[in-house]
């Protein structure tokens, strides 16, 4: 199996969609709301995603963003979203787009990448930890 990492094109944005709906469970995620955030997320060095690709075919994927904090003088990147089609998991697939985002915190001296993950994603968790990821917190949020 040849898998590429690379850089979302505009092309890869319904299997992104497909994949946020489908494997993260976002329901509310569309094609249209997908390509709208994604034009927005070009113009700004600060998001980025990789998509993992399998013959021209978009199975799984990671997106950041690079944020400041006190704590953290360089910033740190946070994992907004990854995910892998089920029947492409445990194939390296989710430890490369990892790699890839480690690489990329690395080239621009971020020494720290943080991310949430659901209380019933006990399979990611693991996956986390398995990479050298600690968990730590609880991660709260408010819609407004």
């Amino acid at each position: 199996m040849d898998i590429t990492i690379r850089e979302i094109e505009s092309k890869d944005y319904t299997s992104v969609t497909a994949i946020w709906r489908d494997v993260l469970g976002f329901l509310s995620v569309t094609d249209e709301n997908v390509a709208k955030t994604y034009r927005k997320m070009k113009n700004d060095s600060r998001y980025n995603t990789f998509v993992a690709d399998v013959d021209n075919t978009v199975v799984g994927f990671v997106t950041t963003v690079e944020t400041l904090a006190v704590d953290y003088p360089n910033g740190y990147m946070k994992v907004n979203g990854l995910a892998v089609l089920p029947a492409f998991q445990h194939c390296g697939i989710g430890k490369m787009l990892m790699e890839r985002v480690e690489k990329q915190a690395s080239e621009r001296k971020i020494s720290m990448i943080g991310l949430a993950s659901g209380f019933q994603r006990t399979d990611a968790h693991k996956f986390y930890e398995h990479l050298g990821y600690q968990k730590l917190s609880f991660w709260f949020r408010k819609k407004i």
